[in-house]
């Protein structure tokens, strides 16, 4: 059988698939920098702390119980028709979300933006495996990482200095000119492919997985904002959704063409990938959380500062993700999983070292020495993940990187930042006492409402603002260990099921079919 040589412009195909990328991963962080302004009654829409919440949520809600569907559809309709059907929906509720006159406009067209977004993050990684060869998949998907990295970091940087020179909707209105570039070169570079042979549609698959999915993340951002998960509000969605779920798995067991082969889950590199993937998640966007927080508020630093400070983070996404494909090559998944997520462990464990008197310097290079190991991870395992499907079911693998990454971080957001709050509220509680009833719940809610209550009292607030950056700290530490005990959890995960060395490249390339 003639070996897959790819696609001959698969590189520029690639650079477009991340430009396109570049806006739905750009607005998930440039949007935090811009949540303070947003809430101010004049220069923003003066939007309450749960509608800014739900400005977030409901773009989290919808892309990660679209993202399945989005993904099995790209298979059988065209993955490229999919890309840009979702890069025009995206940049449509942009313009949407950037004049927005009522933070109810704005939570409706940030749910619009996530519609487009479900659809534009599968296809990426789905017209990748399509058109690269398996000895130049892992490079392609380390670049792209990359890619996401750079967008990652550049996000606060970005947003920062849109506001300090223009309104709060141009953190929005950034993405139309980046959709206008990426309909033009999809349009006229990317190549149309799809299942050669799709099998029945699975409507009732496909509607248990949006149920379930969208379910279960509904009932973990409720978690998140109630800072419990004992409460009726968070357990019986979250209990719905897996229970749906659970009949999501019995039913794609028991028909001839289900929606997504559960059975793909008896291939140890496939589950142990999803796995580690997710483990990775829930621990990391749960410490970051509260990074966001200790820069700009216990160090003072400014939005643009703050972004800045992640420089080094993505400078390390960018060198060392598209070289991890080359060390899983000579080290074996298992071998350059393990120590990548030891690395994290510990970087996660040395936020609990943390003060108001650390370093710039040792924050940089803590900062790149988590570039560096999330580029050796993330590669890897979304490569193990596709490589494990068939070429044709690229979409659904795709998708079911990005819903395990979206659910597992919306979870570590909620849990951990539970852990967080709960211990902040234990810690500042004393320093609140003799305050007004009102001050003290607001300021026992969170260290912005605690800064919140003792901006009110001029010069009186100024001495429970030592006290705030104390419980804050505790909490922070208390936060990273837990996160820090997490990835190693992982870390046994991949040590005990992840594979060794992947398959010859020359043998896997006899087995792929050509580009279709």
């Amino acid at each position: 059988m003639k070996p897959n040589t790819g696609h001959p412009r698969r590189w520029a195909i690639l650079g477009v698939l991340v430009f396109s990328l570049l806006a739905v991963v750009l607005d998930n962080t440039i949007l935090n920098v811009a949540m303070k302004t947003i809430a101010d009654p004049d220069l923003g829409l003066g939007a309450t702390q749960s509608e800014l919440e739900w400005a977030i949520n409901s773009y989290t809600l919808v892309f990660a119980g679209l993202l399945f569907t989005f993904g099995v559809i790209g298979d059988r309709t065209g993955r490229k028709r999919m890309l840009f059907i979702g890069m025009v929906l995206f940049g449509l509720a942009s313009l949407a979300s950037a004049y927005a006159q009522d933070p109810t406009q704005l939570i409706l067209a940030r749910a619009a933006m996530g519609i487009g977004g479900a659809a534009i993050m599968p296809a990426t990684l789905a017209i990748i495996s399509n058109v690269f060869p398996p000895s130049e998949r892992g490079k392609a998907i380390g670049f792209w990482a990359g890619g996401v990295g750079l967008a990652v970091a550049i996000g606060p940087i970005t947003g920062g200095l849109l506001l300090e020179y223009f309104w709060w909707g141009s953190v929005f209105l950034i993405n139309v000119p980046i959709v206008l570039i990426s309909v033009v070169l999809i349009a006229t570079i990317v190549p149309e492919s799809r299942d050669p042979k799709p099998s029945k549609l699975d409507p009732i698959g496909v509607l248990l997985s949006i149920v379930g999915l969208v379910a279960v993340v509904y009932g973990i951002i409720r978690g998140g904002e109630l800072a419990t998960f004992s409460s009726a509000e968070v357990l019986v969605p979250t209990l719905f959704g897996v229970a749906v779920l659970a009949v999501f798995v019995w039913w794609e067991r028991r028909i001839d063409n289900p929606v997504f082969d559960v059975r793909y889950f008896s291939n140890i590199r496939f589950s142990s990938a999803i796995g580690m993937m997710g483990i990775v998640f829930f621990a990391m966007m749960g410490a970051m959380f509260f990074l966001t927080f200790y820069l700009q508020i216990v160090l003072d630093f400014s939005a643009v500062q703050a972004g800045a400070l992640l420089i080094p983070f993505a400078a390390a996404q960018l060198i060392f993700s598209p070289l991890s494909q080359r060390v899983n090559e000579r080290f074996g998944a298992k071998l350059s999983a393990t120590v990548s997520l030891s690395v994290i462990a510990l970087v996660l464990g040395s936020y609990a070292l943390l003060d108001q008197n650390t370093p710039i310097l040792v924050l940089e290079i803590i900062f790149f020495v988590q570039g560096a190991a999330m580029a050796n991870i993330m590669p890897p395992a979304t490569t193990a993940i596709m490589e494990a499907l068939p070429g044709e079911k690229a979409g659904v693998g795709s998708a079911m990187s990005n819903t395990v990454r979206q659910v597992a971080g919306a979870l570590g957001v909620a849990v951990l930042g539970s852990v967080l709050s709960s211990t902040y509220r234990g810690e500042i509680a004393p320093s609140l006492q003799g305050l007004p009833a009102a001050a003290q719940h607001v300021g026992g809610e969170s260290i912005m409402g605690t800064v919140e209550v003792a901006r009110a009292l001029g010069e009186r607030g100024e001495a429970i603002m030592q006290p705030a950056y104390a419980a804050f700290l505790h909490g922070m530490h208390v936060t990273a260990l837990v996160s820090a005990a997490i990835a190693l959890v992982g870390v046994a995960v991949v040590a005990r099921w992840m594979p060794g060395k992947p398959p010859s490249v020359v043998e896997t390339e006899q087995k792929e079919p050509a580009v279709v």
